[in-house]
């Protein structure tokens, strides 16, 4: 069976890429087709062992480092991909993957982390106020009405959506009118594990330093509250949030997975303040024995459970945030029932899921048990 992977880009290891590697690990003679890729950036032996071919926007000036100042053309550029002769195409998409030019005789089948967020219901967060440059906050008003279109137009030639989350499912359904099955993406329950015997009196917030994760508010909130506050990640918001940080905020970069593994086991919550379609972060967290302080929104209202494993904030403010974890420093949470609940969560779980449903669904797009190829 001849199996294509096309994923948006592959520039980061993040949350995406993780669930691509699992895929990629299903499928190891798959041909991965993505928009520019970055070895150097992508921490995985099993992505990098991968028959990898990129679009043209690869050789454009400055193609993989600015990537997002392409997203009028993306479009055009996945659709170019020869996608004939494969049996199943499986799409990992948060913004154009899912629309592949793909046959009517091929099954496609899209695992969708979100419906693009930057031309829906984040497009202010992204474009407003030349957060992605004065080029970009000039045109994307000229293209948003033709990539909402291409979006919904291209949501027709999915055969199967497969959601992260419930929230996501509402999503596809509002923008597509396509249903959707939920399959939560994996933590890797075996690396996450709590490596300290006791925990430090600070806070924690790991994440890309982009607009949507909202944490400027964090680093507001704790101002006030002059606690320890530690973040973790990288990206266009490095400075701004420097420049807004106190005395008692601390901002690193460039720490290897098993660092952070370190920060979980040792702060005294994770702070995840943005509003995500599901969110990784927080489960690495939880199996690290680590209650979790975030926004009442989204995909965290299917992966923390208020007052056993952390606390919502709600409403979207500095205040109301401050005033959780005050409260939360007045109560006391279990760390074994924390990481058992996010091993619910674990990768092999999230393996033998997909591959099931792939298996049952090929066989059904084939029309009976006969004409479907098992998963090997």
């Amino acid at each position: 069976m001849k199996v294509a992977i096309v994923h948006d880009w592959l520039v980061s290891m993040g949350g995406a890429e993780k669930c691509l590697e699992v895929f990629c690990e299903l499928f190891p003679g798959a041909v991965v087709y993505t928009l520019v890729y970055d070895s150097s950036k992508v921490d995985s032996d099993v992505i990098n062992g991968m028959d990898i071919r990129t679009s043209f926007i690869q050789r454009l000036p400055l193609g993989k480092k600015k990537h997002r100042n392409y997203l009028p053309i993306m479009p055009s550029a996945v659709k170019a991909f020869n996608l004939s002769g494969y049996d199943i195409v499986l799409s990992s998409s948060h913004c154009v993957a899912k629309g592949a030019g793909v046959r009517r005789e091929t099954c496609h089948i899209s695992y969708c982390y979100t419906p693009m967020r930057y031309i829906w219901d984040m497009y202010d967060e992204y474009f407003k106020g030349g957060r992605s440059g004065v080029a970009a906050s000039l045109l994307m008003p000229l293209f948003r009405n033709y990539l909402r279109k291409w979006d919904v137009r291209t949501s027709k030639n999915v055969d199967y959506f497969i959601a992260i989350s419930e929230y996501v499912r509402h999503r596809i359904k509002k923008l597509y009118n396509r249903e959707a099955d939920v399959i939560y993406p994996p933590v890797d329950t075996d690396f996450y594990i709590n490596q300290a015997d006791r925990r430090d009196d600070f806070y924690l917030a790991v994440s890309r330093f982009v607009p949507y994760k909202r944490l400027e508010l964090a680093v507001e909130a704790f101002n006030r509250l002059e606690l320890p506050f530690v973040i973790i990640g990288n990206g266009p918001e490095y400075r701004n949030l420097k420049s807004r940080a106190g005395k008692n905020v601390k901002i690193l970069t460039g720490q290897s997975d098993a660092s952070l593994r370190e920060y979980y086991s040792r702060c005294r919550a994770l702070i995840f303040p943005g509003n995500e379609d599901f969110g990784i972060i927080p489960l690495e967290a939880q199996a690290c024995g680590c209650p979790v302080i975030a926004y009442k929104a989204g995909g965290v209202l299917e992966t923390v459970v208020e007052g056993v494993t952390g606390k919502l904030f709600y409403p979207h403010t500095p205040e109301a945030l401050a005033g959780a974890v005050k409260s939360f420093r007045a109560e006391s949470f279990d760390s074994r029932v924390i990481r058992e609940h996010a091993q619910k969560f674990s990768r092999g779980g999230f393996k033998s899921r997909v591959k099931e449903y792939i298996s049952e669904k090929y066989k059904s797009f084939c029309g009976s048990e006969g004409n479907g190829h098992d998963i090997k």
